[in-house]
């Protein structure tokens, strides 16, 4: 084999397909990336048998052929490379040779032919979207998920198309995220669970351009991403995914209107006193017209308010910091509407055409301390 691509082409494409390359495994073929140029297109690919990744690359087949190499080293290879164009040829043996200017690299490499190929994903009814927003719709979700696999579902994302419309649901058991898509044509009703490490990877390689669109096509077991020549398909979840309708309340006590950044910039302020790891709540005392912050802890306390605009009951209310402030980082609106039931219930933060809902559980507190 011998190709001749552009080093910013190649360096692109292999960073893309390092995304589906498993840090620690017991097959040493999976730690390669398949360079196949036996067809007149290059293309890499790279699997763990979770996420496999495929994409084309511009450049020139000069000999056909198809070699595994060792992707860490390669791309390690290929950064460290001038700008210039770049050959890369193999022998017999699979020992491949990479030269850019002055500088001659030799490394082993190993038969395409041991390589785990992508499953083939039958390609009915694409689901089509923009790239902006899909990368936005994970990105305003998926700080949600659940890091541990005590329970494989809360690890994963919820796609749901139903009624015309994309829903897509993380959550963690102390809060649940949904953002929702009216679709400009008609679709099947579709329910899946994808991998959070599979949608962390899709949104770093999204442009997250508007006209760029991406095609999205489903299977009972897989879920397949294609956009820019490039294709990403991920296992799905198996298993009944929460039902979340159930814990969703249209009821509420107290709703009030605040501005985002006021809120969000109060209560970064707070943290400042909170100690990596210490569990303190932020607590929230609810009058007309005025919402009180306070935090306590070890390293000092503060206090400040807030001018709101309240409908209901006054109330006081724990939360854990945190879980606030992930949630609105994501929101994009100025002023944000919050809905209260109790000092126990969830809140929830949630626009009137409810394209966003984030429910959050509060943390108990002890009511006289909290005065």
């Amino acid at each position: 084999m011998k190709i001749i691509c552009s080093k910013s082409n190649l360096l692109k494409s292999v960073s893309i397909s390092l995304k589906a390359v498993p840090s620690k495994t017991t097959m040493p073929i999976l730690e390669c990336i398949l360079i196949d140029a036996t067809t007149n297109q290059i293309k890499f690919t790279t699997n763990d048998m979770e996420l496999g990744i495929e994409t084309i690359v511009e450049g020139t087949i000069e000999e056909k052929g198809m070699v595994a190499l060792n992707a860490k080293i390669f791309y390690e290879i290929i950064r460290r490379l001038p700008d210039n164009d770049v050959t890369i040829k193999t022998d017999e043996k699979f020992a491949a040779t990479i030269t850019c200017e002055k500088a001659k690299f030799n490394i082993p490499g190993k038969s395409g032919e041991d390589f785990a190929y992508l499953p083939m994903i039958e390609r009915d009814e694409p689901l089509t979207i923009s790239q902006y927003t899909l990368k936005n719709m994970i990105y305003q979700t998926i700080f949600s998920i659940a890091v541990n696999d005590n329970n494989k579902l809360m690890t994963g994302e919820l796609f749901e198309i139903k009624d015309n419309c994309l829903k897509i649901v993380s959550l963690d058991g102390h809060r649940i995220a949904i953002r929702k898509m009216p679709l400009k044509k008609d679709y099947s009703d579709r329910k899946v669970v994808v991998p959070g490490k599979t949608l962390n990877e899709i949104s770093k390689i999204l442009s997250g351009e508007m006209d760029d669109v991406v095609s999205i096509f489903f299977t009972n077991n897989h879920i397949l991403f294609e956009f820019d020549q490039t294709m990403v398909v991920s296992r799905l979840i198996e298993g009944e995914y929460f039902r979340i309708d159930q814990m969703l309340s249209s009821d509420y006590e107290t709703k009030l209107s605040i501005n985002k950044k006021e809120f969000l910039d109060c209560i970064d302020r707070a943290t400042l006193l909170v100690r990596e790891g210490d569990k303190k709540p932020i607590i929230i005392h609810i009058t007309d017209g005025s919402m009180e912050l306070k935090i306590d802890s070890a390293m000092g306390s503060m206090n400040e308010d807030i001018d709101i605009e309240k409908e209901g009951k006054d109330i006081l209310i724990g939360f854990n910091p945190k879980f606030l402030i992930d949630a609105l980082k994501v929101i994009d609106d100025e002023i944000i509407d919050i809905y209260l039931v109790n000092p126990k219930a969830p809140c929830f933060i949630r626009d009137e055409e409810e394209t966003y809902t984030y429910l959050i559980l509060p943390v108990n507190i002890n009511q006289n301390q909290a005065r």
